[in-house]
């Protein structure tokens, strides 16, 4: 297989033109039609439906370009480790996390990652999806359970559990609850059961839907129930993490919490040598000891 008419397949299937493809290869319209003829012709298939608006991909075509997506990704790969053995922490780093995670404790700490490595790009990916770390969908991953694929490297960072919490002046002014049926007086601001989140977080609202509740403010992720709940509007369900961040929020019903939930890191055995990865899971464990640490001594007080 000529591997040079792969790689312009591959940047045709991607554009959806040829013209496009061409000035991603410096390359001319006519030599990049001739190339994807030449290589139907070689297979004796039809790789393309041609069409005013551009190319679609016939099945053929289809199976072809997800081998060499497949191809791209694991050359990727290749290169990052050969960069990463020889060279300084810089270039690009695809984090995927939960949008709850990501956004409220993460985020906040990454400008001490960047202090270290001011030529890291991170592409930070929030998202419920876990996505596929061996097709480098993502070059590391921090999940909310442990990843089942075994050619994945991983690392239990530390363990979370759903909790209530409100600020004082809401109970200043609606009360404390003492018991379950006590928030039958009050608003519950928590994720839809139906949204995607773990488990763990979903049972302890469904535990809590089925007592009679006054009122109720569904929210997609947990930024947005902490910013109600910040804001006066009710007693949330958030994850422990906000806590440190946030000291105004006060416990509400400490009996109540959801089960433990393990947070993992994760990355391809193949990014095992990557100095970037190496760079990440240092800074990210360097947080959790001294988030632990920082509870230990507050516990202590």
């Amino acid at each position: 297989m000529d591997w040079d008419k792969l790689r312009i397949f591959h940047a045709v299937a991607d554009a959806g033109s040829l013209t496009h493809a061409g000035e991603t290869l410096h390359l001319s319209q006519s030599a990049v039609s001739r190339q994807i003829r030449a290589l139907e012709d070689s297979l004796g298939s039809t790789l393309f439906h041609r069409h005013a608006r551009g190319l679609i991909l016939t099945e053929q075509g289809e199976l072809l370009f997800d081998a060499t997506t497949a191809m791209s990704k694991r050359l990727e790969a290749a290169v990052a480790r050969i960069r990463d053995s020889v060279e300084e922490v810089f270039g690009e780093l695809r984090v995927t996390t939960t949008t709850g995670f990501g956004s409220l404790w993460l985020a906040k700490r990454l400008p001490i990652l960047y202090e270290r490595y001011p030529e890291l790009r991170i592409d930070l990916m929030l998202s419920e999806q876990v996505l596929d770390l061996p097709m480098r969908e993502a070059d590391v991953a921090i999940r909310m359970k442990e990843p089942s694929q075994a050619d994945l490297i991983r690392l239990r960072l530390m363990s979370v559990r759903m909790q209530l919490y409100s600020v004082q002046s809401y109970l200043d002014e609606h009360g404390t609850p003492a018991s379950l049926d006590d928030l039958a007086t009050h608003r519950l601001i928590c994720q839809n059961t139906s949204t995607a989140q773990v488990s763990a977080g979903a049972r302890l609202v469904q535990e809590l839907l089925a007592h009679p509740i006054r009122s109720t403010l569904t929210v997609n992720n947990y930024f947005g129930v902490l910013q109600a709940v910040l804001n006066g509007l009710g007693i949330g369900v958030l994850p422990d993490y906000v806590t440190e961040d946030h000291p105004q929020l006060v416990r509400v019903l400490p009996a109540i919490e959801s089960n433990e939930v393990p947070v993992f890191l994760a990355y391809p055995e193949e990014l095992r040598a990557s100095r970037r990865i190496a760079a990440f899971r240092e800074f990210i464990t360097e947080q959790i000891t001294e988030k632990r640490q920082r509870e230990k001594d507050t516990s202590g007080l």
